[in-house]
């Protein structure tokens, strides 16, 4: 399948009829029988796949499609994958035990293998996913279910802390058999008990650095004589919650400079995001406050296709978020970085870009329109053995859990881009639901506001 015929079927059968007809030939060729009785492998695999931020949508994306791939490495065709959002365990999470927790026991018990795939599991200094993710393991290990940790995100490591001493008393179980990050290894291994020095450990690639080959039926080249940027915003607080000195009306000021001055160049440009409601909003008040034209501006970023379909079009990326330039990457589209979390540094650093990354306290349109110019000319190289980390080590650890005595070998990097099944794209169902979940989030954050200010 090449780009040629991909364009022949699109013209022939429409995009969606398309994009069913790889679908099918990818089942037919690749996929179980769905038959109960030829799975006796089911893989829980747990995600972000429900967050409002489509770049956790596209690592749910690659997730799948590298688990296939590793399956058909691994020789085995008799399995199902469950892909499954990482809040299968309900509050209150201080209960171990109750109705609240039956969902996910019923998940787990019918599960093989529990896979977290890139995912923030270990957040405790201002979110509560640390909670659900040491429960979530307590209760495989009920069930004796082997958990692998694939990518993860990680906070820094506090040893007095005893938010930080929960997730490291369960990540150190006997039945976790592998923890990767796609952050700093450094503070990674911090959590390695003494005790279990031979849990494996490691740094390796974010999933989505596949999402060249996992979206290839909605990419599509390049249109035009100019060259088009996409310009990733943040919301409106989003630097000063992470202390660096640039409010909202600052923050507006430097995207509405940017956008001049690439025009003064003769580039075309988008703003957009990648989905979540706070940056919408604050897309929103730029145009109402600033008058930044709204025929400049993308909403409704609410599918992982959709989002990847953008960002192809582009010949140049600035972002705030961490992955818009991950997926530029992936997909060879030269990006610069505004750093606001040490883990958009850490990206670049990972793939050998450091000087693609600006810092929000030093933000200077000349300098951003220059790098930019200057990184679009050098176009992206990329280290193989980095790419394929999050492949390698994925597969090992289930070659040793399902295959141990297995002399089978991961897939070269070409070998694995032709073995990846495509996405399916989002279906009309779920696309309603995707809007519903990120309403509702909507919602809360404006009775939260609402209930602040009356209590003012």
């Amino acid at each position: 399948m090449n780009l040629t015929s991909i364009k022949e079927n699109i013209k022939k059968r429409g995009l969606i009829g398309a994009i069913k007809s790889y679908t099918k030939k990818f089942l037919e060729t690749n996929s179980p029988n769905d038959s109960a009785d030829s799975h006796p492998y089911t893989i829980l695999l747990l995600t972000n796949k429900d967050s409002d931020n489509v770049g956790d949508q596209v690592i749910e994306a690659c997730d799948v499609s590298i688990l296939h791939a590793i399956m058909k490495n691994l020789n085995i065709t008799n399995y199902k994958i469950v892909s499954k959002p990482a809040t299968i365990v309900k509050e209150p999470y201080d209960q171990p035990t109750g109705a609240h927790l039956d969902h996910a026991r019923q998940l787990i018990q019918e599960s093989d293998i529990v896979i977290y795939g890139g995912t923030p599991v270990f957040n405790y200094l201002y979110q509560t996913f640390y909670k659900r993710t040491s429960l979530t393991i307590d209760i495989a290990r009920e069930y004796d279910k082997p958990v692998i940790l694939s990518a993860i995100g990680v906070d820094r490591y506090d040893e007095g802390n005893e938010k930080c001493a929960r997730i490291i008393e369960a990540i150190n179980q006997p039945h976790v058999k592998m923890v990767t990050t796609r952050d700093n290894f450094d503070t990674l291994i911090k959590f390695r008990s003494p005790d279990n020095p031979d849990l494996p450990m490691d740094t390796v690639s974010d999933p989505a650095v596949f999402a060249g080959p996992v979206f290839r039926p909605f990419l599509s080249e390049k249109s035009g004589s100019t060259k088009k940027i996409g310009l990733f915003i943040l919301r409106r607080n989003g630097f000063t919650d992470n202390h660096f000195d640039l409010p909202g009306s600052k923050a507006a000021q430097f995207w509405i400079d940017l956008a001049a001055e690439l025009e003064r160049r003769v580039y075309d440009y988008e703003f957009l995001t990648s989905g979540h409601f706070g940056d919408e909003a604050f897309l929103d008040y730029m145009i109402r406050t600033y008058n930044v034209p709204s025929a400049k501006c993308i909403f409704n970023v609410n599918s992982p296709e959709f989002l990847a379909e953008k960002i192809a079009s582009y010949d140049g990326v600035v972002s705030c978020r961490l992955h818009p330039s991950i997926i530029s990457f992936a997909l060879n589209v030269p990006s610069i970085g505004i750093n606001w979390n040490n883990k958009v540094s850490g990206f670049y650093h990972n793939i050998g870009y450091d000087n693609r990354v600006l810092y929000a306290e030093d933000l200077s349109v000349p300098d951003v329109a220059d790098t930019l110019e200057k990184i679009m000319k050098e176009g992206i190289q990329k280290d193989e053995d980095f790419i394929m980390s999050v492949y390698r080590t994925l597969f090992q650890a289930l070659k040793d859990i399902l295959a141990p005595d297995s002399d089978l070998v991961p897939y070269t990097l070409t070998e694995l881009s032709e073995k990846l099944p495509p996405y399916g794209g989002t279906s009309e169902k779920e696309q309603l639901a995707k809007l519903r979940r990120k309403f509702r989030r909507t919602y809360q954050g404006y009775n939260k506001l609402f209930d602040k200010l009356s209590n003012q």
